[in-house]
């Protein structure tokens, strides 16, 4: 049975990459933080295994093929209807680049070992788009995260300091249709 606080003013997401604390993007909900528009709810990892792959700019996508990939690890926010709006602007919702899904996560209990706490949410996480979602994942030879870390994190290019004279879309496209090194 999992365990909810979201209701109808309130969803609760995951999240994986650059919004996790100690990332790029994680002003965004510190600030909806600060405005009452978020909480976090603690850590979690994906009940099933999830492709999390870095496609171009070092931007991660978390793929919606359940199976593949690893148990993602990330972090949970309850957040506003607000919020969520701020949210699926970053992410690009609206424009193709992720689409906003259902998904089951353990949370854990935040000790060193990080053991579940027999605690299932329901979320919602930013995936890949399933335009090209499947393309990254065979780009990225099948290979993926089990959580995106500082490591990864050195490769990521914010938005602003992108090639402007092309779409993210576009950036995409050549990303999944070149080779692998």
């Amino acid at each position: 049975m999992g365990a909810t606080v979201a209701d109808k003013d309130r969803a609760i997401i995951f999240t994986y990459g650059t919004l996790k604390r100690g990332f790029s993007n994680h002003g965004l909900i510190h600030d909806m933080i600060l405005a009452g528009d978020a909480a976090f709810l603690g850590n979690g990892h994906t009940a099933d295994r999830f492709p999390l792959v870095c496609g171009p700019y070092g931007v991660p996508f978390l793929i919606n093929i359940p199976g593949s990939g690893e148990r993602v690890r990330g972090e949970l926010y309850a957040v506003s209807r607000r919020a969520i709006y701020r949210l699926d602007e970053l992410e690009g919702i609206s424009i193709g680049h992720y689409e906003r899904l259902p998904i089951i996560v353990h949370l854990l209990n935040g000790g060193e070992e990080e053991e579940e706490t027999g605690l299932v949410v329901e979320a919602e996480a930013y995936f890949a788009h399933r335009s090209f979602g499947e393309e990254m994942w065979k780009r990225n030879r099948e290979k993926g995260l089990c959580a995106y870390t500082s490591d990864e994190a050195i490769g990521y290019v914010k938005r602003k300091d992108r090639p402007q004279d092309i779409t993210f879309l576009d950036q995409i496209r050549i990303f999944v249709s070149s080779a692998m090194d």
